[in-house]
């Protein structure tokens, strides 16, 4: 069949890498893609929210399936546009309907879920700029740190976590009153502090059925030591080493399971990636938020380790028939490491020449922001390149990673230099 992958970033690269291995898959294209989807695919010039470029696309090139890889599309309802048009309701389409991708679209629309279903998470309170007095008054009731969270889509640039009271105050008025974070900050959401440490759960599911991924950790600070600035995430681990079969069994039970069926008592269709961003808390698992697709980039340590053909996978989550696959995951430890541009998250230059790409070996190189200009490979965002390796346990897979970023370089490059440094 004819596959269409929407999006441009490392989790589209690794899609496709992975798609294309596949002997259900005759020709892959990706909209808009990268330098490293048009080694592998036909890439698109189209815009992730141009559903109707994307139609015509569809059915001119006969495309029978279609991966949403980001958030936004889905938010916009790429898969009800599917299933009220006449001429695209045969085509399976990976990812939630509108609904159901709300858990993402909204923080409070999450946090309601998981109250209304008695899954474990940090309590809250939701505040417009009609009633930030009585946010100021909330935050006074709260120990510090304080977490402030834009209810909308920001780019994963929406959360804010604050130590001292009066910054905590005049960022509610930032984001409410001064439109930080435009419309996405019209509501914040602000939720007490959990204090324990980070996981990433995936959950692959029909609407009905479930099958759950290998975990992984995500390092999202620009600096070495959980520092600096938020970014849309600088490597990433998988399995997490402390989630322990008790611990994994805790996640399945209290989370996984009250959140497959919660989507079907509230009447939510999702046929795709659930991504449950956890925190440890002592022995307990707790939901810090959902996002409705994979992780970037932990797809890129998470994905290569599932031995399956994904086009089946993904027949099997179209059909309702998920029960029926079984997952085999490879046993080694997957690490991948990102290379941005300087100065990002923010400011950075775009057009610096990538050297060295050719040197790699035993190891995948991802393409995020890059693009291919002249015969060359120039960097086009601030997120460059993801290298990802295989060890027996995740010591051994960093070490590579860390071995082939160092035949790679464009001018101002940078990543952290220590992943895995936590565990």
């Amino acid at each position: 069949m004819n596959i269409l992958i929407i999006g441009s970033g490392g989790r589209e690269h690794t899609f496709a890498w992975k798609i294309s291995q596949s002997s259900l898959c005759d020709r892959l294209f990706v909209a808009p893609g990268n330098s490293g989807t048009s080694e592998i695919a036909t890439n698109v010039d189209l815009n992730v929210n141009d559903f109707d470029g994307i139609k015509a696309l569809v059915l001119k090139e006969n495309i029978e399936m279609v991966v949403v890889g980001p958030e936004d599309p889905l938010v916009n309802g790429i898969h009800d546009f599917f299933l009220q048009d006449k001429g695209l309701q045969h085509i399976a389409v990976i990812g939630p309907e509108q609904k159901a991708a709300q858990l993402e679209g909204s923080k409070e629309f999450a946090k309601e879920f998981l109250y209304r279903h008695q899954i474990p998470t940090a309590a809250y309170k939701s505040f417009t700029k009609e009633n930030v007095g009585e946010g100021y008054k909330f935050l006074e009731t709260l120990k510090p740190p304080y977490v402030l969270k834009a209810d909308g889509l920001a780019a994963g640039k929406g959360v804010l976590i604050l130590n001292d009271l009066d910054e905590a105050k005049a960022e509610l008025k930032r984001m409410l009153i001064d439109s930080k974070f435009g419309i996405a900050s019209e509501k914040v959401v602000i939720e007490e502090f959990l204090d324990g440490i980070e996981l990433s759960c995936f959950v692959l599911t029909d609407g009905k059925n479930y099958k759950i991924l290998p975990t992984a950790k995500d390092y999202k600070r620009i600096g070495e030591g959980d520092t600096g600035l938020n970014t849309g995430g600088m490597g990433a681990i998988s399995p997490v080493p402390f989630a322990t079969s008790e611990f994994l069994n805790k996640i399945e039970q209290r989370i996984v399971k009250p959140t497959i069926d919660g989507l079907q008592k509230d009447n939510l269709p999702y046929k795709g990636f659930v991504f449950i961003g956890l925190i440890k808390v002592n022995e307990d698992p707790f939901v810090i938020e959902y996002n409705v697709r994979m992780g970037d980039p932990e797809t890129e340590a998470v994905l290569p380790r599932v031995k399956n053909d994904l086009v089946q996978v993904f027949q099997a989550i179209s059909k309702g028939t998920l029960d029926q696959v079984e997952l085999d995951i490879d046993d080694r430890a997957a690490t991948t490491v990102v290379l941005v541009s300087g100065g990002y998250p923010e400011t950075y230059e775009k057009g610096k020449t990538i050297s060295g790409l050719h040197l790699v070996n035993d190891a995948v190189v991802f393409h995020a922001g890059a693009k291919k200009d002249n015969g060359s490979i120039v960097t086009s965002g601030g997120r460059v390149l993801a290298v990802t390796a295989f060890g027996k346990e995740y010591h051994e897979a960093i070490k590579k990673s860390y071995q082939n970023i160092n035949k790679i370089s464009f001018d101002k490059m940078y990543y952290r230099k220590d992943i895995g440094f936590d565990l």
